[in-house]
């Protein structure tokens, strides 16, 4: 895990990303909502379920997910909780 840890570290901060370490409580929910920003996230320990229009889908140790920016979405927290290197890349005008 350490190595998949340190790659996807470099590839975030490689492609822009900030590269930060967080860990929320179990049972956490956040309702629908987007983000002005791209993220992606490994998860470390726990577990996070992201629904989506398409569905919904876990994501546990060692998984990856990406969410674009402007995509509604919601999270909810396993009963673990959730540790994950997190990367967020802000969007600007000029992206657009």
């Amino acid at each position: 895990m350490r190595k998949l840890t340190e790659e996807f570290e470099a590839t975030l901060l490689r492609d822009g990303f900030s590269a930060d370490i967080r860990a929320i409580k179990l049972g956490t929910a956040n309702h629908e909502h987007v983000h002005p920003l791209d993220e992606q996230g490994l998860v470390l320990g726990g577990g996070v379920t992201l629904t989506i229009t398409a569905g919904s889908h876990t994501y546990r140790r060692g998984q990856i997910f990406t969410m674009e920016a402007g995509h509604p979405h919601s999270e909810w927290i396993g009963p673990q909780g959730l540790r994950n290197m997190v990367g967020r890349l802000h969007k600007t005008s000029a992206d657009t």
